[in-house]
C-alpha cells in the first residue's frame, strides 16, 4: 500500500493541472470529462467532434473518451472551454449554444470550485435522423 507523500507526490507530477486547496489538486483531463458530459445531456447535442489535433491524440491513445471534443486551458483558478459539437438537425442553434454554456458552467463550478471564465462552442456539423437508423442498420 502506497503512503499518502508517495500518491501526493504522482498527483502533482501533472503539468496541467490547478491547486484548488493546500491538499487538492484538480487536472485538465478531469475537466475535460466533466465538461464534455454536461455537453452531452443537453437535448439538440448529437456528439461531440474532436479537431485535427485531438484526432490525433485519440489514435496515439492519449485522449480520454468523454473529454473528446473539449479543449480545457487553465489560467490560475480560472478556465476558458472550447467545445467542438454536431448538433440535430432543426434545433436552434443559437439555443442549444446557449444551453451548452449554462450546462458546462453550472457543472464545473459546482463540481471543481473553479471560476469558469468562458464556454466556447463551435458547431463542427449537423446530423439528420435518417443518418442514425442506416448507421443502425449497418451495425445489424
Amino acid at each position: 500500500m502506497e503512503n499518502k507523500e508517495e500518491i501526493k507526490e504522482e498527483v502533482l507530477d501533472t503539468t496541467s493541472d490547478v491547486e484548488i486547496a493546500s491538499n487538492l489538486t484538480i487536472s485538465e483531463d478531469v475537466i475535460g470529462i466533466i465538461a464534455g458530459l454536461a455537453a452531452a445531456e443537453v437535448e439538440g447535442v448529437s456528439g461531440m467532434t474532436l479537431g485535427f489535433v485531438d484526432g490525433i491524440n485519440q489514435i496515439i491513445g492519449s485522449n480520454k473518451k468523454y473529454a473528446k471534443g473539449v479543449k480545457v486551458e487553465l489560467e490560475g483558478n480560472e478556465v476558458v472551454i472550447n467545445l467542438y459539437v454536431i448538433v440535430k438537425y432543426g434545433v436552434k442553434i443559437p439555443e442549444v449554444a446557449f444551453s451548452i454554456q449554462t450546462s458546462v458552467k453550472n457543472s464545473v463550478e459546482g463540481m471543481t470550485g473553479l471560476k469558469v471564465k468562458s464556454v466556447n462552442i463551435n458547431v463542427h456539423g449537423v446530423t439528420f435522423d435518417n443518418e442514425k437508423k442506416k448507421d443502425r442498420e449497418d451495425e445489424e
